[in-house]
């Protein structure tokens, strides 16, 4: 049985770095998430992206 689950990394709008990895349901969310996480550098909830 093959997943439908991929890797993804979200990092930072504001400083760039890859704070979280997840993994989610392409087929139920083919766009690019957008979640507000805490950063540590910024010590600050910020909105982090999904990059490649």
């Amino acid at each position: 049985m093959a997943s439908n689950r991929v890797k993804i990394t979200l990092a930072c709008t504001e400083c760039g770095d890859r704070n979280y990895f997840l993994t989610k349901n392409k087929k139920l969310h083919p766009e690019r998430m957008e979640v507000k996480k805490y950063c540590p550098r910024l010590q600050k909830y910020t909105l982090h992206r999904e990059v490649k």
